[in-house]
């Protein structure tokens, strides 16, 4: 199984994937690390991906967690901000969804404190107009903190694996 960690940039998804991939014991995996070089330089720029500028990217990712699935749990941190992307990356894929839902001024401010990072916060009200929030997923509010989120995904995972 692949707990994929989605939502928006600034929403805390590496943050949430490296410490529910710890306390799980399996490995980690942050999609921004499979974005081709043209991808990053674009996104420097503060240039939103279209749907052409990601494909190649959601494919090679979708390979990617076949991979991982034939080895065992692991987690996953990507935007998945659309269903056609996961729709995408869930064909022959096992995969549960976690969506971290915070508010544009939330995140906003989150991503005005960040440093090294390539996303620029001019982005994210692209985001959250290319963003379709999932039905079929776990849905963890992030206005709390990042011990009380990954703890409340550890009982959905735990209650999910257990009663269904």
């Amino acid at each position: 199984m692949l707990y994929l960690i989605m939502g928006v940039s600034g929403s805390g998804k590496s943050s949430v994937g490296v410490n529910l991939a710890k306390t799980r014991s399996i490995p980690f995996y942050d999609a921004d690390d499979f974005h081709n070089y043209l991808n990053i330089e674009k996104m420097k720029q503060g240039q939103s991906l279209n749907d052409l500028d990601r494909m190649p990217w959601l494919n090679l990712l979708s390979s990617k967690i076949k991979e991982w699935n034939e080895k065992g749990d692991s987690v996953l941190a990507c935007s998945a901000l659309k269903q056609s992307y996961r729709k995408l990356l869930s064909i022959d894929n096992e995969i549960t969804f976690i969506f971290l839902d915070g508010s544009y001024d939330l995140i906003f401010e989150r991503l005005s404190k960040r440093k090294d990072h390539f996303f620029s916060k001019e982005m994210l009200s692209n985001q959250f107009l290319d963003l379709e929030k999932p039905k079929d997923c776990i849905k963890i509010p992030i206005d709390q903190s990042l011990k009380d989120i990954c703890s409340m995904i550890n009982k959905k995972i735990t209650y999910l694996n257990n009663y269904l």
